[in-house]
């Protein structure tokens, strides 16, 4: 009883860090990623013109928007892994119910 309410706390502290990871995730694409995209494309567009521009723009998608989905790509490993980890754990969980339910069949039978 005392594994299963460990169990259960395991998975619901990795389901949080999973919804955490989705905000942090958010954020990178909505607050950084979308907006860099967004400004490259007003200098691109015309908003900024010269030398200055040309450099900003070649900085901003050669090394920010790459660094950033750098980041995104990140998060979304350690979400994949973590949904892993659920996943083995919940497996290994049924595995041991399983055992000790035949254990305790084996054990009804010698005493019957």
């Amino acid at each position: 009883m005392f594994t299963s309410q460990l169990i259960r706390l395991a998975r619901a502290i990795l389901n949080s860090v999973i919804t955490q990871l989705n905000q942090q995730f958010s954020i990178v694409q909505d607050q950084v990623l979308a907006p860099m995209r967004s400004i490259v494309q007003s200098v691109v567009g015309g908003i900024w013109k010269g030398a200055g521009a040309d450099a900003f723009v070649n900085e901003v998608s050669s090394l920010m928007i790459p660094g950033v989905g750098v980041v995104g790509e990140n998060i979304t490993s350690i979400n994949t892994n973590v949904k892993r980890a659920i996943d083995i754990m919940d497996r290994a969980d049924a595995q041991v119910n399983s055992m000790v339910n035949g254990l305790g069949d084996v054990f009804s039978n010698i005493y019957r």
